[in-house]
């Protein structure tokens, strides 16, 4: 598939998900292995994929992962059709050890010598020159936005604009709140913390949206200091810090960005430590924000994998929008996971369903075969699949068990089936809403999450920058009376007779025993 180890060097950058390709694409086996020692594997469906014997755009399927790519593409290759028995609960990422064993050392090198250890790691990577300072001054993100063109920054303005009312209507919608107990009053007041660190992939391109989506929500939730960081900046992306308000700007990227973050490594130039870090990023960065949590006591917002869509679509769909939305998630990496499940909402049943699919992989293969980053989404595209199912009620099952980062739904009722999903990160209801819009800011935030873990959380929004705290004030004692005995009674049943005590406490007198007349 690619033509020259030029470009597989820079793939190689993002070695995090390149072992897999080993078994992809013969040719580069060599190459891949001299690089990938000691490199993290990209995350597999955890369930293994039963396969049918041919593929739904009539190509040859195999059982075993990454053939398709090469027994199908001479012919025809679209993704490769998959029993739904197939998918079960359970397609999580997990974390690659030797990934962690980097992140974890990082952070406790970057916290033991700060600055320094930060600007060694960010020479190693490329990222900057010796001397070279990391901190990109609020004055330098407003210069690189006066060098775009006009029609630019009117975009990224207007990008910002939709994602800061969007998360300014759920802040609106979190509020404090107190209600009566025995003698007195309880609440809670929301609050946000006092600094975001703000992550923003900058490898294989560059993603000044992930800056708007990042630092835009932590200042619409409130936060005092927002701190970006991202490697090899273009002005694009410094422009998109300037327009969502960051304050400080280090450019940086990797493990040792997210270390200098979670422990204040510039602090001495200004930039606070984090309280929550945020954003996407690839192995590292994750094993580094895992690494932060436990180790440097900050906040995340989640732990996200490699990008997913998941359409769910009847024969009334348009197959050339779907291919479109499909490879538009493909060409995010190699490891990407483009999936459709089709079913049949006339007559027809898995057969019609079997022939949506193939309409679907004949629109993808032409549009892949002209796609500039094809390269990228072909790979991507062999590690995706497709579910034909007997009925609508079989496709939820399917899209719930996978509980993917975006499901767009495109069939006819489109409103009544969306109601019935149960796990998801994003939806995206009806074929006018593309996903492609969350991406670029239509409103709510595209970085959610991935990997099956939509099934216990939701993606970014005001609430990870945000702190519920609990408040109770006792001014009846009388009235606490019942509680307060409640309370020594369940301390004796635990065997804690130091709570039971201190309960006591504010317990009232018992009232004098009247005395017996003779």
């Amino acid at each position: 598939v690619w033509t020259s180890l030029t470009q597989t060097a820079r793939l190689l950058r993002d070695a995090s998900r390149f072992v897999t390709l080993a078994t992809t694409i013969p040719r580069l086996t060599r190459a891949l292995r001299r690089h990938a020692q000691g490199l993290p594997q990209a995350a597999k469906f955890a369930v293994p994929l039963k396969r049918v014997e041919r593929s739904a755009s009539g190509g040859c399927t195999d059982a075993r992962p990454g053939t398709h790519a090469q027994k199908g593409r001479a012919a025809s290759m679209g993704v490769p059709l998959v029993e739904s028995a197939s998918i079960q609960l359970g397609d999580s990422e997990t974390l690659d050890t030797k990934a962690m064993a980097f992140a974890e050392e990082c952070l406790k090198k970057v916290k033991a010598e700060g600055a320094a250890a930060v600007a060694t790691y960010a020479a190693r990577f490329g990222e900057l020159k010796e001397g070279e300072s990391a901190m990109v001054s609020k004055d330098e993100m407003k210069a690189a936005y006066e060098s775009l063109d006009e029609g630019d920054r009117l975009c990224l303005d207007r990008v910002a604009a939709r994602v800061k009312h969007f998360a300014e209507t759920q802040r609106a919608a979190i509020r404090d709140a107190e209600t009566d107990i025995p003698g007195g009053k309880a609440g809670h007041t929301v609050r946000p913390v006092e600094v975001a660190g703000c992550y923003a992939p900058g490898g294989r391109y560059p993603l000044p949206s992930s800056v708007i989506m990042t630092a835009v929500t932590a200042r619409a939730a409130g936060v005092q200091s927002v701190v970006v960081a991202s490697p090899k900046p273009l002005p694009v992306t410094l422009a998109a810090a300037h327009v969502s308000g960051a304050d400080h700007f280090l450019r940086i990227g990797g493990a040792h960005a997210i270390a200098s973050l979670a422990t204040g490594a510039f602090s001495g130039e200004g930039v606070p430590r984090a309280d929550v870090i945020c954003g996407p990023g690839n192995a590292w960065v994750t094993a580094a924000k895992a690494c932060a949590v436990t180790h440097a006591r900050v906040g995340i917002d989640m732990l996200a994998g490699p990008s997913e869509v998941l359409v769910l679509c009847d024969e009334t769909c348009d197959p050339d929008m779907v291919a479109a939305d499909m490879l538009a998630q493909a060409e995010h990496d190699v490891v990407a996971r483009p999936i459709v499940v089709a079913f049949t909402s006339g007559q027809g049943g898995k057969k019609k369903a079997e022939q949506t699919i193939g309409s679907i992989n004949k629109a993808l293969d032409a549009q892949l075969a002209v796609l500039p980053t094809k390269a990228v989404a072909t790979p991507a595209c062999a590690r995706g699949f497709a579910v034909a199912c007997d009925s609508l009620e079989e496709a939820i099952r399917v899209s719930d068990a996978v509980a993917p980062e975006h499901l767009e739904i495109v069939c006819k009722d489109y409103q009544a089936v969306a109601d019935r999903m149960e796990h998801y990160g994003g939806l995206f209801i009806g074929g006018l809403a593309a996903e492609v819009l969350g991406d670029y800011g239509i409103g709510p935030n595209h970085t959610l999450p991935t990997s099956g873990t939509a099934r216990y959380t939701g993606g970014l929004c005001v609430m990870d920058f945000l702190r519920i705290r609990t408040w109770m004030r006792i001014d009846d004692k009388a009235a606490s009376q019942v509680a307060v005995e409640d309370a020594v009674r369940l301390a004796r049943i635990e065997g804690l007779e130091g709570h039971a005590r201190a309960a006591e406490k504010r317990l009232l007198p018992a009232p004098p025993a009247k005395k017996q007349r003779v």
